[in-house]
């Protein structure tokens, strides 16, 4: 995760290091020429600092920076084809973590996330994520503002939905789409598929549900190979 963060790939500035003697000497070669400040403790010390061994030895601390809007990350993408990923009312960390390590495999530009959706900073989501909520781009706001922001700008947005009227395996995305994902179990509400083009996975008889982020890996590979 560290050489995510430290990577180029990175969205984030790393102000400071604090290692466990052992993971120091194991990570010389790659932190001993970063300007930044590298503390080194015992691990009995480190793991006083939070109360339990979570860390594995590494903390880093970063600068988040200022919030994007959907409209200000979509333009800073600038045009030509693109795969954006909008996620609805997401309340497990795992489930996020996993979103964003399939954005991050499968290429996609941006997430969206509404207000209602967990921070993919929190510490549980950047685990799952592998870092992948490191370096793809992302912003938050309600979920009106994203919808907006998508549309002025071209996108086709398709929610992803058991009672989507298109099975996705015959679905070839334009140049530039959204996939919106809501939360297993409600799913997205009738009001968001309204203002989207529904899609399904279709499943074996008698079974309609999968883990989101097992579905976001399928859906996005599923959207790739017509592109």
């Amino acid at each position: 995760m560290l050489r995510v963060l430290l990577g180029p790939r990175s969205n984030f500035r790393v102000t400071s290091l604090f290692l466990a003697e052992p993971r120091a000497r194991t990570l010389d070669a790659l932190v001993g020429h970063l300007e930044i400040p590298v503390y080194v403790a015992p691990q009995p010390v480190m793991d006083q600092v939070v109360g339990f061994p979570i860390h594995r030895g590494v903390l880093a601390v970063a600068e988040r920076g200022p919030a994007r809007s959907p409209a200000t990350l979509l333009d800073d993408l600038g045009p030509g084809p693109r795969q954006i990923l909008v996620l609805s009312q997401l309340a497990n960390h795992d489930n996020v973590g996993g979103i964003f390590r399939n954005a991050a495999a499968f290429g996609v530009d941006a997430v969206l996330l509404d207000e209602t959706t967990c921070d993919p900073l929190y510490r549980k989501s950047i685990r799952v994520s592998v870092g992948g909520a490191l370096v793809v781009p992302f912003a938050q706001a309600p979920i009106a503002e994203i919808l907006h922001a998508l549309g002025a700008r071209g996108f086709t947005v398709y929610g992803l939905s058991p009672r989507g009227a298109a099975d996705l395996r015959t679905l070839r995305a334009p140049p530039r789409y959204a996939l919106m994902l809501g939360a297993e179990g409600p799913g997205l509400p009738d009001e968001l598929l309204a203002q989207t083009e529904p899609v399904r996975i279709d499943m074996a008889p008698g079974f309609d549900s999968l883990n989101v982020s097992v579905t976001s890996g399928i859906a996005l590979f599923a959207l790739g190979q017509g592109r």
